[in-house]
């Protein structure tokens, strides 16, 4: 993989030493927008995920309806009820309509225990199958005579119910399936301009073959990986790299595909394609990643998997004791069948989704939307704490620092409306953090002429007869002019110098500002006795005065997708729990691979996708939100499981006889006791809501 990506342009970091050597040769390129093509999608995962969901919901409502008449005619329930109804043909109606409930209402849980069997983790589809099947087997040998006793069709339905509840308010409440890696692809534009001699043709990108030339318009996605030939321009690689800043692109450079080219057009020549392009490895680590994730098993799961055992072990003893003691098969029977019934509570098909429910509800007015209910139940267990930067716990964007006249003559403002006036003309990252300085302060701006770029070092203009300037450090130093003292304060700010005449009139300090909450996150998560690490593509400067401004607990800069991927693993490796705070496609793959991973919601949608958790607000102390609520949450399942699973210690073993002859739990009591656990894991669920205010 290393090899694989030694393509992506370290040159895009080798200059990181002085951000504001590098940064600001930024005029002679520019548009960030959104160049390119659309188009297919890859898939409809999300789609299948829905016909799921409402073929769960379909499947209780007509089980339900089915229900009915087969609770009212149930001997066992008329029994509890305290009422009498009985006629011809009425063990045949309800055997009939509970066959058709069994099969088509419980076929969920039957292929869903195939599903658990073959891969050798029980878990509640097992548990719900097994107690279905004893109780519908069962239920039919007594109706046809087979042998003496009270059927369970009512308790079948009603299982089956509300287990179809269950799982939909289930998966109903976190979000559709993961779309991250279409969304990858698809910001790669479907045709590249391929130029032949003085012709220019358009093909689809997967016809390019290496050592094609492709044009690259001002505002395109780059469709290719690839090598400049021609041109110089600005490239956006935010999105990929994680580099803040756009990198100016010029012959014998490397472009990767999917970055967003600036002003100028550039002539590529095809270098990697297919299954060896950045974006395609970007793609396999996030497969990786997520398939190893969907090993884990939720608490729920788990709970089951253990009630699994215990219903078949204590039924199958309880089966063979009361037949080594001399009763009849007919009884012996029904000790095993009321044991398995019992241990398969109807509480726990509605104690974990029921607080899943009522907390993603919660988290989503509090600005977390949780795609991945494990993850949110594992927060609380997080230890060490990996933020992106750009985006992350910054803005994003570039924004006004300082202003620095260097003349009497000029103030802050009118030194910016001079600098504004020029850069209103760019379309780069850091023009526009000027421009939108003056705007908030209102400021006029002087009439320009004769604007020109200079190619690499910044523009200038004519304004009232003098020649303006707005430049780099290196257009400076081209000229001869020494840089003022002052310049050098924050490692994380780019400087733009104003000239009049090749006369210094003062500089503008401009840097992606620090997110007003982040040093509050950081704070509240080190308190919490989480570790605080940051890992960013931009260059070791920056990130390192962004990490000292924020006392992070360490900083890993100019790293690519696999190396952030490769941070989070070796936390793991050392034993931490790690979540990782990302907005960008750099970010992807680490979202994926983190224990728990969270995007910010004004990044991007594959970073998005990627995620288990999304910060609606993108605030970081959300985060900080996540942990706690995750900590709510857990406890109250930890509550519910008790209740929806705590009278099976009492009440399996009084099914399986070990009070006879004073006591045996009988069906109907059984019924009534989880009805009761029900009742109550409702109640508790909503107790939720005042632990999560």
């Amino acid at each position: 993989m290393q090899q694989a990506q030694q393509h992506i342009g370290h040159d895009a970091h080798s200059g990181a030493a002085s951000p504001n050597e590098s940064a600001h040769a930024h005029h002679d390129h520019g548009s960030t927008g959104q160049g390119g093509h659309d188009h297919g999608s890859m898939g409809h995962g999300g789609h299948d995920h829905g016909a799921m969901i409402a073929d769960f919901l379909r499947r209780f409502w007509i089980c339900l309806v089915l229900s009915v008449p087969v609770v009212a005619l149930s001997m066992m329930f008329q029994q509890v009820a305290g009422y009498h109804l009985d006629f011809a043909g009425r063990s045949w109606i309800v055997l009939s309509l509970s066959s058709v409930i069994y099969f088509y209402g419980g076929w969920p849980f039957l292929t869903g225990m195939a599903g658990e069997l073959r891969s050798r983790r029980l878990g509640m589809m097992t548990l719900v199958a097994v107690a279905i099947t004893a109780a519908y087997g069962y239920s039919v040998v007594v109706s046809l005579g087979v042998l003496a006793g009270m059927d369970f069709f009512w308790e079948l339905a009603t299982l089956i119910d509300i287990m179809l509840l269950g799982h939909y308010l289930e998966m109903k409440s976190v979000a559709g399936a993961s779309r991250s890696l279409e969304l990858i692809v698809k910001m790669l534009p479907s045709d590249a301009h391929v130029i032949h001699g003085e012709t220019i043709h358009d093909v689809k990108v997967d016809q390019l073959s290496i050592g094609d030339v492709v044009l690259v318009r001002p505002g395109e996605r780059i469709p290719t990986d690839g090598e400049v030939v021609d041109g110089t321009s600005a490239v956006n690689e935010s999105m990929l790299t994680g580099e803040s800043v756009p990198v100016q692109k010029q012959k014998q450079d490397r472009v990767i595909a999917g970055a967003i080219n600036g002003e100028g057009s550039l002539q590529v020549k095809v270098t990697h394609k297919g299954a060896d392009s950045y974006l395609n490895k970007v793609v396999t680590m996030v497969q990786e990643a997520q398939n190893a994730k969907s090993q884990t098993q939720t608490l729920a799961d788990r709970a089951a998997g253990w009630l699994t055992i215990i219903s078949l072990s204590v039924g199958l003893i309880t089966l063979l004791v009361w037949l080594l003691s001399g009763n009849d098969v007919a009884y012996a029977v029904e000790r095993m069948v009321t044991v398995m019934v019992t241990a398969c509570p109807h509480a726990l098909g509605v104690a974990i989704p029921l607080v899943v429910a009522i907390s993603t509800a919660i988290s989503a007015r509090k600005g977390l939307l949780i795609r991945n209910r494990t993850a949110f139940e594992e927060a609380r267990k997080i230890t060490a704490m990996v933020f992106d930067k750009t985006g992350t716990l910054t803005e994003g964007e570039f924004g006004v620092t300082r202003i620095a006249p260097l003349e009497s003559t000029y103030d802050e403002n009118k030194l910016l409306g001079l600098a504004a006036a020029l850069e209103q003309q760019s379309q780069h990252p850091i023009a526009q953090g000027v421009v939108r300085e003056a705007k908030k302060r209102q400021l006029a701006f002087p009439s320009i002429s004769d604007f020109q770029s200079i190619t690499g070092k910044g523009v200038s203009a004519r304004v009232s007869g003098k020649t303006i300037a707005v430049v780099s450090p290196g257009y400076l130093k081209e000229k001869g002019i020494a840089l003022p003292e002052s310049t050098s304060q924050s490692g994380a700010e780019t400087v733009v110098f104003v000239l009049e005449n090749d006369q210094l009139l003062g500089y503008l300090a401009l840097a992606d500002k620090i997110r007003s909450d982040s040093r509050q996150a950081v704070e509240r998560l080190q308190q919490a006795g989480i570790k605080v690490y940051m890992a960013t593509g931009d260059n070791q400067k920056v990130a390192g005065a962004v990490a000292q401004e924020l006392g992070l607990d360490g900083v890993f800069a100019e790293v690519l997708p696999d190396q952030k991927v490769n941070v989070v693993k070796d936390l793991q490796q050392q034993g931490q729990f790690v979540a990782m705070t990302g907005d960008g496609v750099n970010d992807a793959p680490a979202l994926a691979q983190a224990n728990v991973g969270i995007a910010v919601g004004s990044g991007t949608d594959v970073a998005a996708e990627t995620a288990d958790i999304i910060l609606v607000n993108s605030k970081p102390t959300d985060v900080t939100n996540l942990v706690e609520f995750g900590k709510a949450t857990y406890r109250k399942m930890i509550q519910n499981l008790f209740w929806a699973t705590g009278y099976n210690v009492i009440a399996i073993p009084l099914a399986a006889g070990v009070l006879y002859p004073n006591f045996v739990l009988s069906p109907a009591l059984g019924a009534v006791l989880m009805s009761a656990s029900t009742v109550i894991v409702a109640l508790n669920a909503q107790l939720l809501k005042r632990e999560m205010k």
